[in-house]
């Protein structure tokens, strides 16, 4: 019984892929769309807002805006369209499109 419950352990730590996604040019838009107005993002210029939740360690959490299962797809339709997601959301839709989304879940995935 250890040795089926300790099989699971690791998976965690993995990081999640988005198909499609760039890591490194999702940092870079993270920039470009000023994300950093509203979260502190590591490893991105100026990422020091704090009007949004810090993105320290987003591919761990389990959910995103609070009720969202945190997968690559809903991730990347979040970034391409927040209030689509969630009505009433403080997160803007930025005009993000589909593959800009696909490259930004990559980043925010890399950060464990």
């Amino acid at each position: 019984m250890c040795a089926a419950l300790l099989a699971g352990c690791g998976e965690r730590d993995v990081p999640k892929k988005v198909s499609g996604g760039d890591p490194a040019q999702g940092q870079r838009l993270m920039a470009h769309y000023q994300c950093t107005a509203c979260h502190a993002i590591p490893e991105v210029p100026g990422a020091v807002g704090d009007a949004g939740p810090p993105l320290a360690q987003f591919g761990r959490r389990s959910y995103i805006a609070g009720g969202i299962p945190n997968t690559a797809d809903n991730l990347t339709r979040w970034l391409d369209n927040p209030p689509a997601m969630k009505p009433g959301t403080g997160m803007p839709d930025l005009g993000v499109s589909p593959q800009e989304a696909r490259h930004m879940a990559a980043y925010l995935f890399t950060l464990q």
